[in-house]
C-alpha cells in the first residue's frame, strides 16, 4: 500500500472550499484508491496549511494512474493559480 499526503497553503485561504469540492471529485476517478479525504484547516485548531489530502492507494501503478487522471490533470491550473506552498510525501506501507 503506498500513502500519498500533500498540504498546500493558499493565497487566499476562502478558495479553500473551491479546492477542497474539486478534490473531492477525484475519490474514485481510478480503480486502487482505497482511502481519499480532503480536509481544510480548522478554526481553533492548530494548523500550517489550509488544505490537505490524505489518500492511500493499493500501489505506484494505482497513483500514477490517478495522477495523470484527465480529472487530475484538469485540477492543477486551479491549484497552481490559487497555492502559495505545496508539500508532498509518498511512502510505502
Amino acid at each position: 500500500m503506498l500513502k500519498h499526503i500533500v498540504m498546500w497553503k493558499l493565497k487566499d485561504p476562502a478558495n479553500g472550499a473551491e479546492m477542497k469540492r474539486r478534490l473531492d471529485e477525484c475519490a474514485a476517478i481510478v480503480p486502487g484508491i482505497l482511502t481519499f479525504e480532503v480536509s481544510l484547516a480548522q478554526s481553533g485548531l492548530e494548523a500550517t496549511f489550509d488544505v490537505v489530502l490524505y489518500s492511500e492507494f493499493t500501489d505506484k501503478a494505482a497513483l500514477d494512474a490517478y495522477a495523470s487522471h484527465p480529472t487530475h490533470e484538469a485540477l492543477k491550473p486551479f491549484i497552481g493559480a490559487i497555492r502559495s506552498e505545496r508539500q508532498c510525501m509518498d511512502y510505502e506501507v
